[in-house]
């Protein structure tokens, strides 16, 4: 299988085949998962997010289920603050899929009930990072993905 090209750090992945179908290790996880495209742009944001900003795995978790309007959905990956709020809501597609306003439809509800201080819709080669203000009822797009920090969770860059 040819991975698609990726605008983030090279990644060397645990790749193995199992029953003719191809799977990649998942550091957060701690186990093998189905390799698609989508999930080999999730596996290289969170080793971006690990090695290059510094987050831990520990305060990471993939696919965490939202409920909205009844029905179940799957956040991509939540990051926690030291405190176990959620500090950063990532939504990630395939690099063949471009980023829309729907994409960013798509995580804005998700993040109805969770209020994340952060989102982030990547497709691997686009990254878009903004800052939710909740009291001025607005967002703002900042260049990149702050750091963490571990006082207080993230530097602003």
């Amino acid at each position: 299988m040819e991975l698609p090209k990726l605008n983030l750090p090279s990644l060397k992945p645990k790749i193995k085949r199992l029953a003719n179908r191809i799977q990649i290790f998942d550091c957060v996880r701690n186990k093998y998962v189905l390799l698609t495209d989508e999930e080999w742009v999730r596996q290289s944001f969170i080793n971006y997010l690990n090695k290059a900003k510094n987050y831990p795995f520990g305060l990471m978790k993939i696919e965490h289920s939202i409920n909205y309007n009844s029905l179940k959905h799957r956040a991509d990956i939540v990051i926690y603050n030291n405190n176990l709020s959620i500090n950063i809501l990532v939504e990630c597609k395939s690099p063949k899929i471009k980023i829309t306003q729907e994409t960013f439809n798509q995580i804005s509800r998700y993040n109805f009930d969770l209020r994340a201080n952060y989102l982030v819709v990547t497709n691997g080669i686009q990254h878009f990072c903004c800052k939710v203000d909740y009291q001025k009822r607005k967002i703002n797009f900042l260049k990149e993905i702050p750091n963490y920090n571990l006082n207080n969770n993230y530097e602003q860059s």
